[in-house]
């Protein structure tokens, strides 16, 4: 079962929880879709200060949205002018994308990450980037995960699956140190998965990280 589900759906409710925290009944589609394109922008727009999540929590005529990034004075700017840019390109989108006009408060936190080389996000989309830049499948592998155990994580599988190399038949090639422990629903487990566009096709990138423990 763990191989074929995501780690954090089967831990929901037990260690991890819901990217976005909101009950709705009538207007369910209308809300979803609203997440979707919050989410879809907000990556976009701050790839360059390496945003992993964004959590999405509702209330009556409240937004509050909270995205980890592992730049945070990128976001917030000088002064906090980077964060009321933000919310201003929000507003507008919302209105724009999805014809909503309701008026609603909204509140943007931002949240640095500790260490980027155990957010499993961040690590599929550096491997995906160098693999653009046609550097070698292997090296790129040994040397993420000799970063993620470096920073203490219990375990890492890294698997990458397409034309690897530029090769005329598509292959699976797949690297693990330590334990990773999918169906083990205590441990914390974290997934990603980041296809990477290169001039031969896609290359499928999936990065699993065991977390260590919290002191």
């Amino acid at each position: 079962m763990g191989q074929k589900v995501n780690p954090k759906v089967i831990r929901l409710g037990v260690i991890d929880t819901w990217s976005s925290r909101w009950f709705q009944g009538k207007g369910y589609a209308d809300t979803l879709l609203e997440d979707y394109h919050l989410r879809k922008d907000l990556m976009e727009r701050l790839k360059n200060a390496g945003i992993a999540e964004v959590e999405i929590e509702r209330s009556i005529n409240s937004l509050k949205i909270t995205a980890y990034v592992s730049k945070p004075g990128m976001v917030i700017g000088r002064g906090g002018t980077g964060l009321e840019e933000l919310k201003t390109y929000i507003q507008q989108n919302l209105i724009k994308k999805t014809g909503t006009k309701n008026q609603f408060k909204l509140d943007i936190q931002v949240e640095p990450i500790k260490d980027a080389n155990l957010n499993a996000y961040l690590v599929a989309k550096n491997i995906s980037e160098q693999l653009n830049r046609r550097l070698p499948a292997k090296r790129i592998m040994t040397g993420a995960v000799e970063r993620v155990m470096g920073s203490g994580a219990k375990g890492v599988r890294i698997v990458l699956s397409g034309r690897i190399g530029g090769a005329e038949i598509g292959r699976r090639e797949k690297l693990q140190q330590g334990t990773v422990p999918l169906s083990t629903i205590r441990a914390n487990i974290t997934y990603a998965s980041h296809p990477s566009l290169t001039k031969k096709g896609f290359i499928g990138v999936k990065v699993w990280i065991n977390q260590p423990e919290e002191k």
